[in-house]
């Protein structure tokens, strides 16, 4: 009698005590982890309503995706650039010099289209991002280490040209100002922006050769290289649409806010990190969704909204922040966990 080959095909009785249930079990918090953060967004809503009639009105619920709008438009880039083993800890200096760059270009020259002052800004996070993108792909800085020192660049830089001075709102055209105040169809501008940007990235990475490689570069970096894909290039590509997307959520930033200050931004690319980590961005690369920055993004959101309307202390508030987000690095390791053990019981012995 031939001897019986073990394969994923097997009952679970095949497999080793305790294995198969949590590889399996694992294997369907990644499938439905989306779902799971859906649900526990809606539980959170109905939770907050409950004790604010005002959290679920339209007027809140537009604040709320006006506000979320300018992190979801970062996320997009900093998903990018996570899911190639990377991270960008410069797009706050990044978005503060831009915002100045085009602030102080409509102080200048009122009568400049609101179009031309988003690619002046777009432009300039380009720029930034084609050098991070340099620095990473060709000399081979460690990321964490090149956008640590082009922050304090960028955030240099912010100070020089504006003298340490502020560009206040009465200094600014009104046609500047409706960028982000103005709407189109009835929907804000910023959200209409990020929408737009979204669907851009989802065909982006879903179907086109190069999103794709993105997704193999960091996934498995050697086996890319030798399979004929220019890592060098993807790392430059990733960064510099950061840096762009940086730029635009400058000029955006400064719209909205009708200010532009030398410290604009501190420390948020810390925001967006947290959006990508609670969307289901690993860490590790080569996993990371469109949809799921979006809800890691709306559920930032709604955070930062809901907790100060159920009287939450201030302080308490970055606690709790930080422990949901934490929660959610602890179950991506998990489910990686999960889903590795999966793999490997998948294959012949």
């Amino acid at each position: 009698m031939q001897e019986r080959r073990m394969n994923t095909f097997d009952p679970p009785a095949a497999a080793p005590r305790g294995i198969w249930p949590k590889s399996m079990l694992s294997a369907r918090i990644a499938k439905f982890r989306e779902l799971g953060l859906l649900g526990f967004i809606i539980l959170l809503s109905i939770g907050v309503q409950l004790r604010n009639p005002s959290f679920l009105t339209l007027e809140n619920i537009n604040d709320m995706a006006t506000n979320t709008a300018i992190l979801g438009i970062l996320a997009v880039g900093m998903m990018l650039v996570i899911v190639t083993r990377g991270i960008d800890l410069s797009i706050g200096a990044t978005l503060a010099l831009s915002g100045m760059i085009a602030a102080q270009t409509v102080s200048a020259f009122p009568e400049i289209p609101p179009v031309a002052v988003l690619l002046i800004g777009t432009v300039t996070g380009l720029v930034s991002g084609i050098v991070i993108g340099f620095l990473v792909s060709k000399i081979g800085i460690l990321p964490i280490i090149a956008t640590l020192g082009m922050m304090n660049i960028f955030r240099g830089l912010t100070f020089w040209t504006s003298g340490g001075k502020w560009v206040s709102a009465h200094q600014m055209p009104v046609d500047f100002k409706a960028i982000a105040t103005g709407k189109l169809f009835g929907i804000n501008n910023l959200i209409v922006i990020a929408i737009i940007i979204y669907v851009i990235a989802y065909y982006f990475v879903n179907h086109t050769r190069t999103g794709r490689q993105i997704y193999a570069v960091g996934s498995n970096p050697d086996s890319a290289v030798i399979s004929g894909i220019n890592r060098d290039k993807i790392l430059w590509l990733v960064y510099s649409i950061m840096g762009g997307l940086s730029g635009l959520a400058g000029v955006l930033w400064v719209s909205k806010f009708a200010s532009a200050q030398g410290d604009t931004a501190s420390g948020y690319e810390l925001s967006v990190i947290a959006a990508c980590v609670l969307g289901g961005v690993s860490i590790a690369g080569g996993s990371g969704k469109i949809s799921g920055i979006i809800l890691g993004s709306v559920l930032l959101g709604i955070l930062n909204n809901a907790l100060p309307l159920i009287n939450i202390s201030a302080f308490w508030q970055t606690g709790i922040q930080g422990a949901i987000i934490l929660a959610a690095v602890l179950i991506n390791a998990i489910v990686k966990r999960g889903v590795d053990r999966n793999h490997l019981m998948r294959r012949k012995i």
